[in-house]
């Protein structure tokens, strides 16, 4: 009979997530894994098959979380313009309190790789397009129960999107000693006030 792991892998992949994204891919070392997940190298190899397959599954799991924090704003009210206001304010404002980095871990990790890291990156850029893509099914959708206007293009609409919230994230972190939360939220809001949304 096989030994049975004596971890929780969700446990384990959730604080590799956290220390990959603060440290980055490069960053964040075998040394700096063991201490966060307290596994050694030989589990870690065992089970994720190399420092590149935990990082893969880290950013599986990072995105999975930004999709369902996406789904429970879409649930808190019949308005999709609404539900994306919601989750724009919930990841460019609350993640500079609440995250390793109130930087997208998916675009540190665009910026971060080069082409000898062809896979990750490829990957990390895959998770990106996924997510404008459910952005574009959604603005489709506000198109169609009458919140924007039927001319709009969603994908047009979602690449602007997705724009607007890596670029807020970045200033507010850049900006973080200058920049008051009240602030933030209106440059959030403004995104859904005014063209091309509007």
């Amino acid at each position: 009979m096989a030994n049975k792991a004596k971890f929780n892998r969700s446990d384990v992949v959730e604080k590799a997530t956290n220390l990959y994204w603060e440290k980055g891919f490069n960053g964040t070392s075998m040394r700096n894994l063991q201490d966060a997940i307290d596994l050694r190298p030989g589990s870690i190899y065992a089970t994720f098959g190399s420092k590149e397959g935990l990082f893969k599954e880290s950013l599986s799991h990072y995105a999975a979380a930004g999709e369902q924090q996406l789904q429970q704003c879409l649930q808190q009210t019949d308005s999709v313009l609404e539900a994306l206001m919601l989750f724009t304010r919930r990841i460019v404002v609350d993640s500079q309190q609440s995250s390793p980095s109130g930087m997208c871990m998916l675009q540190k990790t665009v910026a971060e790789l080069t082409d000898e890291q062809s896979e990750l990156l490829a990957f990390a850029q895959q998770l990106m397009h996924k997510m404008e893509q459910k952005f574009a099914e959604l603005l489709q959708q506000a198109i169609v129960q009458g919140e924007l206007a039927p001319d709009k293009n969603p994908a047009y609409l979602a690449r602007h999107l997705q724009i607007q919230i890596l670029g807020l994230r970045n200033y507010a972190r850049v900006q973080h000693d200058h920049l008051e939360q009240a602030e933030l939220l209106g440059l959030v809001d403004a995104t859904f006030k005014q063209a091309p949304f509007k």
